[in-house]
């Protein structure tokens, strides 16, 4: 106001500076070069923000908030999300140098963001998830958009690809464990066994037949009921717990 030639009287000037220390973002009000008045506007924190924030710490997720906010307002926000570490004053191209900076440290970072000023931040972490009510390019620009504008979600989707993870995992080693049992037994790795004790007792030939090869049906079996417990394993992710 003072470079436009209004300066704001005092009082007005401190009811600014208690705004801003609120959190709020003051705006004052002139009139042929007299300050009359100041008004404030302040973002409302999601609902349930701090919630999926505190869900995350209980995961083990280090959270961090990039702001293009004044300190203050970008204090208040955080404070009142329970987000410990947070930087102010950013452009877009400041996010996305932070989060170079972390993942230089060694670090796996994913962005949430909304809007435009987020997209270059979105498109340089390891994974990028945008809100369902954002706009188009940071829907674009990221890996995962949430169908609802909610910050649960973030929450849910990390439990559910460490579910994911978990039993890739588990598929593998049973999978490599089964096969590595059964295929030298199909090829015939007891051959030399029931040969020492003079052939297949006749309570195992409907399984090996006389020469102590396994039988090709079952076999074939034994390879569908790989297949059917890796696919039945999978899908207890649907009842995964994720809450």
């Amino acid at each position: 106001m003072e470079q436009v030639g209004a300066p704001p009287p005092g009082d007005l000037a401190a009811a600014a500076t208690s705004f801003a220390e609120r959190g709020a973002t003051p705006m004052f009000v002139a009139r042929g070069g007299q300050v009359l008045g100041v008004i404030a506007v302040a973002d409302a924190v999601k609902p349930g923000a701090a919630d999926a924030v505190a869900a995350l710490h209980r995961m083990g997720v280090r959270t961090a908030m990039l702001s293009g906010d004044r300190p203050e307002v970008a204090a208040t926000v955080a404070s009142a999300c329970g987000v410990g570490e947070y930087q102010a004053g950013m452009l877009p191209a400041d996010k996305a140098e932070v989060i170079a900076g972390m993942q230089a440290q060694g670090h796996t970072v994913a962005m949430v963001g909304d809007g435009i000023n987020d997209a270059p931040a979105l498109a340089r972490a390891n994974v990028g998830i945008a809100m369902g009510g954002g706009t188009d390019i940071a829907r674009e620009t990221a890996d995962v958009t949430l169908m609802r504008d909610d910050l649960a979600g973030v929450a849910t989707a990390l439990r559910l690809s460490r579910s994911t993870m978990r039993t890739i995992r588990q598929n593998l080693f049973w999978a490599f464990f089964y096969n590595t049992l059964l295929i030298p037994v199909a090829a015939g790795a007891l051959y030399p066994v029931f040969a020492a004790v003079g052939g297949v007792p006749g309570g195992l030939t409907f399984f090996f037949g006389e020469a102590g090869f396994l039988n090709p049906i079952l076999a074939a079996l034994a390879m569908a009921f790989s297949s059917v417990s890796v696919v039945s394993n999978s899908l207890r992710l649907r009842r995964a717990n994720l809450g």
